[in-house]
């Protein structure tokens, strides 16, 4: 029901991703979104909760609140950042993707129906009558006609001034937290001209806002509750306030009480019997950091990070307490990929197993709470083997619906990275170097050998008789295991920076050598490896799939695809940009990305450079390449009608102009071919002089 806030003056809590466009070498195939818990709306009358879980949305069922049970998954296009009920829809304000509209009538079965995509991200969505009111960050108010939930049309807006993260509407007004510039009040009784009408300058930032009766309920970040009257909305006061220990970033009102998301304390009950006077009652910590929530008059749920979707009672609002949980994803870490099924390294959660054969509709098939905290994974057989920190975890994945832990062996250090070829599993263990395991017996895998390398080991790869181990800042170190009980290295490669990750094809060894860049390494005479080239992208993890690389990016963040043809010459041939890669996996045509808070992404590999969607997938009459001389001209999306996004980008899928609706002058770029990217669809373009 709330925006998920930015907390001021820390950085942002969720990142957006940009998560529905196509890279220009790899289309996007589908995703398996989910991750840290951030708002909550409800349906009292079916007993049923929508919890945003990052990219995704969970369907539970609370009849039983002590045992919240899944219905059912939506993934959407990017991070939810609010979530509205009403009459069997869920209208959800999903960042850069804008709002979606999704029928819930059948809950188990939910289908988005239409969508509205926004100039700004979408930070908060109520419904009233017949329109969504979006909170659109810097765009301020969009008005938008769901008469027809198929075909969503804005209708009017109100450019705030501040960045409109939370919006509530109350008759013929909305009221918006529009951050650092406090409550706006804009009437909405000609929602085609929707106009501002008073304003209330608050203290700190206003990020959130419920109104009931005369007065609104702001959640102001460093300055707690704020109670606004509104009884005169050209002249909105604020007549109370209550303090919170952190930061007010959501706000819930049932009755006498104000339910207040602090960041890193927890729920805040505050009676506001008395709105000159609000008053804290109650209170509960949080194992994570609370960032949504909505109430009931017996319960209260707080969509919570990490820590998931936590229902607490409140039927006595002094002594709020902890009835029941769901669990969300934790961080997104190692991926490998065997048939239909993905493999996740998940932080605390353990190993989660994603179903891929439809990549449009990835769902999670099983999961496995291991010991530790999941780094990477590594498939072989009908067993997973998991980075588990402090050691080997063994999986039998034999039914993937249901993983079952079969074996462990501690390490003396943190297990990072896992390769397994035959009957031994090699280990990089941070300070403890490189450990050879045998899984001989699965149940029962037992250190052999191992070397301690003189870095830090946190990536390993294998073939044939050597291990290569991405050695920190001592690069890459080359080690026999001939004779698994005793390996011994036999050469080194300096590197620049720090050795996070390697991979291997042909005779040379890739390195992920983070500030260093993507080192390619000669292992031909694997006791002299030799560097033969390299390319300056910061990346900790990396896959090879035919003649390209694919690495996950630190800075600037996403995916970049190297061209690894001359391996003396690597060249980035493009980029999908996002924040928070994890790990990355490929298998057949397809590139398989883990975001450490986002979930799974899924992208199917062009094999040389920029392609055009095929014209099934561009809904356009005019999807051929457009010849173009001096000025570059768009219209106008006859669906919105609205302000026009769109970017061109080089043959290398670099962004090279900022475009909009109208004229656009390209006179200054060289003469070849482009491509505009927008929120729907790649098309060519040529220019010439």
């Amino acid at each position: 029901m709330k925006a998920q806030a930015l907390i001021v003056g820390l950085s942002l809590v969720l990142s957006g991703t940009g998560m529905a466009q196509d890279s220009l070498d790899c289309r996007f195939a589908g995703s398996w979104p989910f991750g840290p818990a951030g708002v909550t709306t409800l349906d009292t009358s079916r007993n049923l909760l929508f919890c945003s879980s990052s990219g995704g949305i969970y369907v539970l069922d609370v009849s039983d609140s002590a045992n919240p049970v899944k219905q059912s998954e939506i993934g959407t296009e990017d991070v939810v950042r609010g979530l509205c009920y009403l009459n069997g829809y869920l209208y959800v304000a999903d960042d850069d993707a804008g709002l979606r509209v999704i029928s819930v009538s059948d809950a188990a079965h939910p289908v988005e129906t239409g969508f509205c995509e926004t100039p700004a991200p979408a930070w908060d969505v109520v419904v009233a009558g017949s329109y969504a009111y979006v909170a659109d960050a810097e765009s301020g108010l969009r008005v938008i006609s769901i008469a027809n939930p198929a075909n969503p049309v804005e209708v009017g807006f109100y450019d705030t001034p501040g960045f409109a993260y939370g919006v509530a509407v109350v008759g013929n007004h909305a009221y918006v937290a529009d951050g650092g510039p406090g409550l706006r009040v804009v009437s909405v009784s000609d929602p085609a001209h929707p106009v501002e009408v008073g304003s209330c300058d608050t203290p700190g930032g206003a990020v959130d806002v419920a109104v009931v009766g005369n007065h609104a309920y702001v959640a102001d970040n460093y300055y707690g509750l704020q109670v606004i009257s509104v009884s005169n909305p050209a002249n909105p006061t604020i007549v109370g306030s209550c303090g919170t220990p952190d930061l007010a970033v959501d706000v819930a009102v049932v009755g006498n009480y104000a339910y207040v998301a602090v960041y890193g304390s927890g729920l805040k009950v505050i009676s506001i019997s008395d709105p000159a006077n609000p008053a804290e009652v109650g209170s509960i910590g949080n194992p994570g950091y609370a960032l949504g929530v909505d109430a009931t008059a017996d319960y209260a749920y707080v969509a919570s990070d990490f820590a998931g979707l936590r229902v607490i009672s409140v039927s006595d609002p002094a002594h709020p307490a902890d009835v029941g949980s769901f669990t969300t994803p934790d961080y997104h870490g190692g991926v490998a990929v065997a048939g239909n099924y993905a493999y996740e390294a998940e932080s605390d959660r353990g190993l989660r197993v994603i179903s891929i054969s439809d990549p449009l509709h990835s769902t999670e098939a099983g999961l496995y709470d291991t010991p530790g905290q999941a780094c990477d994974v590594a498939l072989s057989g009908d067993y997973a083997y998991v980075a588990d920190l402090d050691g080997l975890c063994i999986v039998s994945v034999s039914d993937p619906a249901h993983p079952t832990g079969v074996g462990r062996c501690a390490t003396p250090d943190w297990a990072l990275d896992v390769a397994v070829d035959g009957d031994y599993a090699y280990i990089a263990d941070l300070q403890s170097g490189l450990r050879v395991m045998s899984i001989l017996n699965p149940a029962s895998p037992v250190e052999v050998g191992f070397y301690d390398t003189p870095g830090g080991a946190q990536g390993v790869a294998v073939a044939a008789d050597y291990a290569y181990v991405a050695d920190g800042p001592n690069g890459l170190r080359v080690i026999s295991i001939t004779d698994p009980a005793n390996p011994t290295e036999v050469g080194f490669c300096e590197t620049p920076g720090d050795a996070t990750g390697v991979a291997l094809s042909g005779d040379y060894a890739y390195v992920a050598d983070n500030a260093g860049g993507l080192r390619v390494i000669s292992v031909s005479d694997p006791a002299h490896p030799s560097e033969v080239g390299s390319c300056a992208i910061n990346a900790s993890r990396m896959a090879i799939l035919g003649n390209h690389a694919f690495l996950n990016v630190n800075s600037p963040g996403g995916l970049a695809v190297v061209s690894i043809t001359d391996p003396a010459n690597p060249t980035e041939v493009g980029h999908y940009y996002f924040t928070g890669n994890s790990g990355v996996a490929v298998d057949s045509n397809y590139v398989y990305v883990t975001d450490h808070r986002t979930g799974l992404w899924i992208y199917e590999s062009y094999e040389a450079g920029i392609q055009e969607m095929s014209s099934a997938e561009i809904p356009t009459p005019n999807a051929g390449p457009t010849i173009v001389r001096g000025a570059l001209r768009l219209g106008v999306d006859s669906r919105q009608n609205r302000e026009y996004r769109a970017e061109l980008l080089n043959v290398s899928g670099r962004k090279v102009l900022d475009l909009h609706h109208g004229t656009n002058d390209v006179s200054g770029l060289a003469p070849g071919i482009y491509f505009v990217r927008q929120p729907s669809r790649i098309a060519k373009v040529i220019l010439t002089e």
